[in-house]
């Protein structure tokens, strides 16, 4: 249990998944990944996307049509203003759940988005993070705390869930994301940096940037943020 607010209250899903080793994170990192229903209070971060970078030119149509439901997008860029927002809500389901939604705005109006909905589950004994607007898929995460008191995240067995379907989705056809984010004491932000890979052809996307948080009260998301399916299937 950690406190908040003088009160006793439940551990959000990153400490339950970290266990004593959430207490090596970096202070600024605790309070960023402490974001829970029981904590009471969401992160709004804001910052600069240094460097998207898309794979090679045959990758495109795939993040094209990830695009269309907000998991990853064809485009590349630098000094790309973004936006996460972290909030944590009960879904429809009665689990607790954290939005991780990225949105950038690029060149000519385009905006883009990258959302992520993540639940622990008590079956896998892990986080699972269900991608995009529809909860289609869904990937184990195995987290760890990096020796400069980081968040070191990598993904593993994804799985396709659309009504009546389901199946493990062939890393063979897929990548593997690892996600690094860190505090800089010095320039009091975080920095964050992303890169999913095929074991075959190599990267598929990837990004760097760098944020401020704003914390902000509040025990549910906004509509905007929620996906518009939700997935029971874990």
């Amino acid at each position: 249990m950690s406190e908040h607010r003088g009160e006793m209250v439940s551990p959000g899903i990153f400490q339950r998944a970290l266990g004593d080793d959430f207490a090596r994170l970096h202070p600024m990192l605790q309070r960023r990944f402490g974001v829970g229903v029981g904590a009471g209070y969401g992160c709004v971060g804001t910052g600069i996307m240094t460097d998207v970078r898309p794979g090679p030119l045959w990758t495109r149509l795939f993040l094209a049509f990830g695009a269309t439901r907000n998991i990853m997008f064809p485009e590349r860029g630098r000094n790309i203003p973004f936006q996460i927002d972290n909030y944590a809500y009960i879904d429809g389901f009665g689990r607790e759940t954290v939005t991780f939604v990225r949105t950038m705005s690029l060149r000519g109006g385009v905006r883009r988005r990258f959302d992520a909905t993540m639940v622990w589950s008590d079956a896998r004994q892990r986080v699972v993070d269900y991608l995009g607007t529809h909860q289609h898929l869904a990937v184990d995460l195995a987290l760890s705390v990096t020796r400069d008191g980081g968040l070191r995240l990598v993904s593993g067995e994804q799985r396709f869930y659309e009504g009546p379907i389901a199946f493990r989705f062939p890393m063979l056809l897929s990548g593997r994301a690892v996600l690094t984010e860190h505090y800089d004491d010095a320039r009091e932000r975080y920095v964050i940096d992303l890169e999913v890979r095929n074991r075959r052809f190599g990267r598929l996307f990837g990004y760097r940037g760098e944020f401020t948080c704003t914390f902000v009260d509040g025990t549910d998301a906004p509509v905007t943020a929620k996906p518009y399916r939700e997935e029971r299937r874990e």
